[in-house]
């Protein structure tokens, strides 16, 4: 868990990490080998889970490196099914990674979203519905090891 007092805002208690995959975790079907430690290290305080239509067919295995459960999700109305997906925690308990159209609703409806610009591009509506954007996975995944970071960026 990650307890987060934020002046201008209500505390935040986070309990879940929820990802998207493709284009914000891997590239083109293949783990950015660098968030490999740093899931390691997210998934002490918090528990981890990949969400994916997995088009590439990599996403249990990228789940298997990362230590983490993967939710494949069905083709159609996948921005619905990202954004459903969080209820189960407690959307305001969960932290949010994304980068393409369809997890915009994942990030807004997510305690905290953090927009990833990433390689494959970055959907400007999802960046618009973050609560911060991150300049790369890695810099996003070490807001959450480095939660001073978030306060810093979000005191009002």
């Amino acid at each position: 868990m990650i307890q987060l007092t934020i002046p201008g805002r209500e505390p935040l208690t986070l309990t879940t990490l929820v990802s998207d995959v493709n284009g914000t975790l891997a590239v083109d079907g293949q783990l950015i080998e660098a968030v490999i430690p740093l899931f390691t290290e997210i998934s002490q305080s918090l528990e981890v889970y990949l969400l994916s239509a997995d088009t590439l067919g990599t996403a249990q295995q990228i789940a298997d490196q990362l230590n983490a459960r993967v939710q494949r999700l069905t083709p159609g109305n996948e921005i619905r099914q990202k954004a459903d997906f969080l209820q189960q925690f407690g959307s305001e308990h969960c932290v949010a990674l994304g980068q393409g159209a369809n997890d915009e609703e994942l990030l807004r409806q997510s305690g905290l979203g953090i927009a990833v610009l990433s390689r494959e591009g970055s959907a400007a509506s999802t960046l618009q519905a973050a609560d911060i954007v991150a300049p790369d996975i890695v810099s996003a995944l070490e807001l959450i090891t480095h939660p001073k970071r978030i306060v810093a960026t979000l005191r009002k």
